[in-house]
């Protein structure tokens, strides 16, 4: 059953081979490589055309930015001369990967998948080129998980422990907490890593969040005496390691209006600026390292802040956007929000929190109240709502509660 076939179109054809950009891919916005980052950067240095995928489950409508920063390392691979496969994980996603999660996945109906992944290609073509002597291939992986029978499944089952599977951090921690682990959880890994011996890759990039799925995928090629190369990308998440979240209204997704992209870039926090340039714009390292410094030296970071706003927007909807997003996001809420008779309160030359602000601003009457105005989404900086306690506010800014409450913050 696990059969492996030959990609005899792609064995002897030859990739672009550039030093300088092989060591980019390599380093940039990259946590980690299976079996290690010598024998990719072999591999690549060689020429060999290598066939390289990337997974998205469509449990949802949209592609989003966790999902853009490793298909922006396959645009990169793509651009090198490498075979690129977009794979929609139509049948898993029925499943639900259970990666990072503390509780069980709501089960989709086919039905529900199908409708999610309608739009999927046209927002990939913001990151992917389909056309041209090398396009992207996009697959749907219940082509082959569709057919397994249930003998296949043992088959594959047994190429894996139980001691494997409860070792996962998400299930160990349910199984701590008195949580249940369903026995479909346990199969996902086995799914995912069968994709990649039906599509006989060289290997798979995705978020780190997924290296275990990844690595069963490895596993079962190298039961055929075949190596795979796993490629972990770094998650953009806040100071405490949070990812962006649908509960946080800060996560974009390729369907998202211009100006909508730049006002949730300008929600995220402080913290999240140099991630934000290194792994969804094309900023250099360099020029990243030089804005690093500056906000050392205590430059506001809202300046670049601004910065990166614009050129996620940029790199996504194109240099225009980016402009007119700002403009609109300027205009709506910076031109528009602020009354002229606006009450302002110094704050010299400290940096205070959100909570902190408000109430030095008397706009609520105990820090636990604060707390529970910002959960609600009742607090803004800037025309942007904010929904992370921790946040910093630095002058000059404008603090505004509920629809008719603003203060002005200066140095």
């Amino acid at each position: 059953m696990l059969s492996k076939k030959a990609h005899s179109d792609t064995m002897f054809s030859m990739a672009t081979i550039d030093k300088k950009q092989i060591e980019s891919f390599l380093t940039r916005g990259v946590e980690n490589v299976y079996p290690s980052k010598a024998l990719l950067k072999k591999q690549l240095e060689g020429g060999k055309k290598l066939r390289i995928y990337f997974g998205i489950d469509p449990t949802g409508p949209s592609v989003h930015i966790g999902h853009v920063i490793p298909m922006r390392k396959l645009a990169d691979l793509q651009k090198m001369g490498h075979e690129v496969i977009l794979l929609i994980g139509d049948f898993t996603a029925m499943i639900g990967d259970p990666s990072d999660k503390s509780a069980t996945r709501k089960t989709l109906t086919r039905k529900e998948v199908l409708a999610n992944c309608k739009g999927y290609k046209k927002q990939a073509e913001m990151i992917f080129d389909f056309g041209g002597k090398n396009p992207v291939k996009l697959k749907f992986n219940s082509t082959w998980l569709g057919k397994l029978s249930f003998g296949d499944v043992v088959e594959l089952a047994s190429h894996f422990t139980v001691q494997q599977m409860s070792e996962r951090d998400m299930f160990e921690k349910r199984l701590q907490e008195g949580k249940p682990v369903y026995l479909h959880e346990f199969l996902y890994p086995l799914m995912q890593g069968y994709d990649s011996v039906a599509m006989d890759v060289d290997m798979e990039v995705g978020g780190n969040d997924q290296t275990f799925n990844m690595l069963a995928g490895r596993d079962l090629l190298k039961t055929k005496g075949k190596e795979k190369f796993v490629l972990t990308t770094k998650l953009l998440t806040d100071p405490t390691g949070k990812k962006m979240g649908k509960s946080e209204g800060n996560m974009i997704t390729l369907d998202d209006a211009p100006e909508e992209m730049y006002g949730k870039v300008m929600s995220w926090t402080d913290g999240m600026i140099l991630s934000g340039f290194e792994l969804c714009t094309n900023v250099s390292m360099d020029e990243i390292a030089g804005i690093e410094k500056s906000m050392k030296k205590g430059e506001n970071p809202v300046l670049f802040k601004r910065k990166l706003a614009r050129d996620v927007v940029a790199t996504l909807k194109g240099v225009d956007s980016g402009a007119k997003a700002e403009e609109q996001f300027d205009r709506i809420h910076k031109t528009h929000a602020d009354p002229e008779d606006m009450q302002t309160v110094s704050l010299g030359k400290k940096e205070v929190s959100i909570v902190d602000a408000l109430v030095i601003s008397k706009l609520v009457s105990s820090k636990s109240d604060a707390r529970r105005q910002i959960e609600q989404g009742g607090v803004k900086i800037d025309g942007v709502v904010i929904h992370d306690v921790s946040l910093v506010v630095h002058p000059p800014s404008v603090l505004q509660k509920g629809k008719r409450h603003f203060i002005r913050f200066i140095k």
